[in-house]
């Protein structure tokens, strides 16, 4: 798979994200014009990061493309545009986006892209979330228009809630592709030696390493489920139906159990958009 420069990559995400069904993409759609152009270039912006980590381009040309996403984001605060890159300059001085947080979600994208993650010690573990996700929130809750205290603390436990989710989703489609994010005290607390994805994902005491990770979704879901409920509604509307949706395929993973086969959980369309309905109109 090929590796296209910064523009290009961009543009073709964000349009590939405004004719998507995701949850993300459902909830930006119910906020204000500002704030739904905002949250799209945001969004893409990762998108785009994200496409050029999980591709299987040579590892040291997806560096690269990274690096100069890193220089357009510097660009950006120096007072110049990249090309395609004016709507995500003007969503930077409506919300006063912060650069440290657009250079938070590319070092995250770098851990992934330098090495195979396989069996992180639980604090390299948190550093992926809180970049990878929890940034991502931290811009997003300043679209949102959330105190400061109060956007930080929801960014950071609803970051690593929806991240650990999606780790234990998927599972297998990682363990594919050589990597394996369970942290290695849950595999020694499953008494699971070794950290060969393939190998980890067949053992027989997976669901005990799989059920550490849940505990620790759940505190963060509870911590996350807290900080909305004190909230203005009008300001974490779109973040309730994030939640609400990965807490049903969290819920339902946990119910299913992690032995093998493993169907894929999801969240059917038509409940999404149910989802949806229910926190717009509040």
């Amino acid at each position: 798979m090929s590796v296209q420069g910064p523009g290009t990559a961009f543009k073709e995400t964000r349009a590939a994200v405004r004719a998507g069904g995701s949850s993300f993409y459902l909830a930006m759609r119910i906020l204000g014009r500002e704030q739904r152009e905002a949250m799209f270039e945001v969004y893409s912006y990762c998108r785009a990061v994200d496409d050029i980590a999980d591709c299987d381009a040579p590892r040291p040309l997806r560096l690269s493309q990274l690096e100069s996403w890193r220089s357009d984001i510097d660009a950006l605060y120096t007072g110049e545009t990249p090309p395609d890159l004016d709507g995500l300059k003007r969503a930077i001085a409506r919300f006063g986006l912060l650069k440290a947080d657009f250079l938070d979600v590319i070092a995250g994208m770098e851990m992934d892209v330098r090495n195979d993650v396989r069996a992180p010690e639980l604090v390299e573990l948190e550093l992926y979330c809180d970049r990878v996700a929890c940034a991502v929130g931290r811009l997003s809750v300043r679209i949102f228009g959330m105190t400061e205290a109060d956007g930080l603390a929801l960014a950071h436990h609803l970051g690593r809630a929806l991240q650990l989710t999606n780790i234990l989703r998927d599972l297998d489609e990682d363990a594919a592709i050589g990597r394996l994010y369970l942290p290695r005290e849950a595999l020694a607390c499953a008494a699971i030696e070794g950290a060969e994805p393939n190998s980890v994902v067949a053992h027989p005491r997976l669901g005990q390493a799989c059920t550490y990770v849940a505990q620790l979704a759940r505190a963060d879901f509870l911590q996350a489920g807290a900080i909305m409920a004190r909230s203005p509604r009008r300001v974490v509307r779109a973040p309730k139906i994030m939640a609400e949706v990965y807490r049903e395929m969290f819920d339902e993973m946990v119910k299913r159990g992690w032995s093998e086969p493993r169907t894929r959980v999801h969240v059917p369309k038509s409940h999404l958009l149910w989802i949806t309905l229910r926190h717009a109109f509040v």
